[in-house]
């Protein structure tokens, strides 16, 4: 068989809705920039929304996230139910900051009710792209389809360098015994490197997470607090 015998597929797509499709991805990430921009230095927490408060991963993530509050960042998640309600109400109960980058479904999902700020985002790359944007770590927590695909999304940025080698935290061996399994096997195959397996810690423990964190992000990237500004009696604020 040759190349006149293959008649081939029609695929090409209309040019006018390519066009305004576009138009309505750009209005997407300027609505999220704007949204977004003073947030500060965050550390976002990707995890499943199908766990309810009585669960231990929803509890652990309160407790995970109130610390890495308590350090000064910004605590992002996709702004629904389920550990990302888990993460944000943690950092809430702490005076720490909130925010989330909200899917929009037609059967879920509605943003949670511990954010100080949130964009709702109706295209999932878009989303992805705001919850890297704004942070300098990324925290793993139990979660399924959703949850991988951001985990290996950040890690591919950060293992191709088109990220600084922001920490990655995966939290709870047990439920991601398979998943370092696999990666052991990749890094057997040659598939990764060595070095690759220096991209993420795998933890059980919060005070090693929280560590982690100071090391790797504060120290490394020297970020810095804030200084309070002093009150001035002249614009009559209260000291």
């Amino acid at each position: 068989m040759n190349k006149k015998d293959i008649q081939f597929l029609d695929g090409p797509q209309s040019r006018i809705q390519e066009f305004f499709f576009a138009f309505k991805v750009l209005a997407e990430f300027i609505r999220g920039f704007r949204k977004l921009h003073f947030v500060g230095p965050c550390v976002t927490i990707f995890g499943s929304a199908r766990f309810n408060e009585n669960h231990p991963y929803y509890k652990k993530t309160e407790e995970l996230s109130a610390q890495v509050a308590k350090l000064g960042f910004t605590v992002m998640t996709g702004g629904g139910p389920g550990i990302m309600e888990a993460a944000n109400k943690g950092a809430k109960q702490v005076g720490g900051r909130s925010v989330g980058c909200n899917i929009v479904l037609p059967f879920e999902q509605k943003e949670n009710d511990y954010l100080d700020t949130f964009v709702n985002i109706r295209y999932f790359f878009v989303r992805k792209t705001l919850l890297i944007k704004y942070s300098y770590a990324f925290i793993v927590m139990p979660g399924g389809f959703g949850t991988m695909d951001e985990y290996f999304e950040a890690l591919t940025l950060i293992q191709t360098h088109m990220l600084k080698e922001f920490p990655i935290i995966v939290f709870d061996t047990e439920y991601h015994k398979e998943l370092i399994g696999h990666i052991d096997l990749m890094k057997a195959k040659g598939t990764i490197s060595s070095d690759d397996l220096s991209l993420c810690l795998f933890t059980d423990s919060v005070e090693d997470a929280i560590n982690h964190l100071k090391k790797n992000a504060i120290e490394k990237f020297d970020l810095k607090y804030k200084k309070v500004r002093k009150a001035r009696w002249w614009l009559f604020e209260n000291k």
